[in-house]
């Protein structure tokens, strides 16, 4: 009967002992839930979902990044995400040029942007603390030729033309003031071969990108091409007329090109 009386004594306090520890225990494992998944800064939350919006082309007509962003667009850009979500949309591209088969006649083309699609402007916007563009600022920085070249963009423009593509740079660059050295600018980062470089002509000036590059794209399908892809940085590079089959957007929160 003693011990019968010693178990059953003993089971209480076993029990009532979990009573006590089962709130620690359950605070525990918040805790180390919420470090194995820390919760964002207030301030980095909201610029992480500005650049959702910039993406997701829900924010347009902005002129310069929020200033209090400014910290968390360089660090995106900088610190691997960049890359990493760049990597993320040429593997798509990529694959998607595996499914196309290039016709015989030739006329199967793809159409790349230059600025922040084949060439980086990283550098220029970052000194510039992300500010509102500068026309004559940016002028001299695209005349020094020393844009870099964006490695996964490279690779895919290889890719398009040895699998027989036409491919089409469409630039809003102006053509009488940068043409010549965009033209070396990219013939020095590896983009040659491909079929034109279009650029922006004094009849297009002060017209809007999204306007301009549908009038040139409209023209290439008048002259017999098949846009199978289009790749750029800018909603404004993969709206209006003649986009193509499929659109590739590059990430971008430095700048808004309408």
């Amino acid at each position: 009967m003693a011990s019968q009386t010693t178990c059953v004594f003993r089971r209480r306090q076993i029990t009532l002992l979990l009573i006590m520890l089962l709130p620690h225990l359950f605070l525990d494992a918040v805790g180390a839930r919420q470090c194995f998944w820390p919760s964002p800064a207030p301030e980095e939350a909201g610029c992480l979902s500005w650049r959702v919006m910039v993406e997701a082309n829900n924010a347009r007509g902005w002129r310069t990044v929020p200033p209090q962003c400014v910290g968390y667009v360089r660090g995106y850009m900088t610190r691997g995400q960049y890359l990493r979500d760049l990597a993320g949309v040429m593997e798509q591209a990529s694959a998607y040029v595996d499914e196309v088969a290039v016709d015989a006649d030739g006329l199967d083309a793809w159409v790349l942007d230059v600025d922040d699609t084949c060439l980086s402007n990283l550098f220029y916007y970052e000194t510039k603390q992300f500010g509102a563009y500068d026309p004559s600022a940016f002028k001299d920085w695209a005349s020094r030729r020393a844009c870099p070249g964006i490695p996964p963009v490279l690779q895919l423009f290889t890719t398009l033309l040895d699998k027989g593509f036409k491919v089409f740079l469409l630039s809003g660059r102006d053509e009488e003031t940068l043409g010549p050295c965009t033209t070396e600018n990219l013939e020095a980062e590896g983009f040659s071969g491909y079929e034109r470089l279009i650029m922006r002509t004094p009849e297009y000036r002060g017209q809007s990108s999204s306007l301009f590059k549908s009038a040139m794209r409209k023209q290439l399908v008048e002259e017999g091409y098949r846009i199978r892809g289009n790749v750029g940085d800018q909603w404004s590079d993969l709206q209006g007329d003649c986009v193509g089959d499929r659109v590739f957007k590059i990430p971008n929160p430095m700048y808004f090109v309408p």
